[in-house]
């Protein structure tokens, strides 16, 4: 799930997702990592955390309203979408990102 904000004094927008386990396939998380068109697809750049109330959460900040494409990975091997993403796109793989459209503030 992804959430968005707009932060006034910085003049940026927040994009937050969470994730909860029961949402990524069964076994060891070692690492959840978030890649898409606001950090060129660099999913080191943008590591989840786990949170104790039972998620895992991560932010990006982009300067600009508009259509932005995302994918997880987890455990740096296997790409996920987001259950709850509000649309999808083919990318080049032939596999779907899922988009995420951030409003004017």
């Amino acid at each position: 799930m992804v959430t968005q904000s707009y932060i006034k004094a910085r003049k940026v927008y927040r994009l937050t997702f969470e994730v909860p386990p029961a949402e990524l396939p069964e076994g060891e998380v070692s690492s959840l990592g978030i890649a898409g068109s606001f950090n060129d697809w660099n999913p080191e750049a943008t590591p989840f955390t786990w949170l104790k109330k039972g998620v895992y959460k991560a932010s990006v900040e982009v300067k600009e309203p508009g259509i932005y494409h995302y994918r997880y990975l987890l455990n740096g091997r296997q790409w996920l979408n987001d259950w709850h993403a509000e649309a999808y796109a083919l990318n080049e793989h032939g596999e779907d990102n899922c988009v995420v459209t951030v409003t004017p503030a």
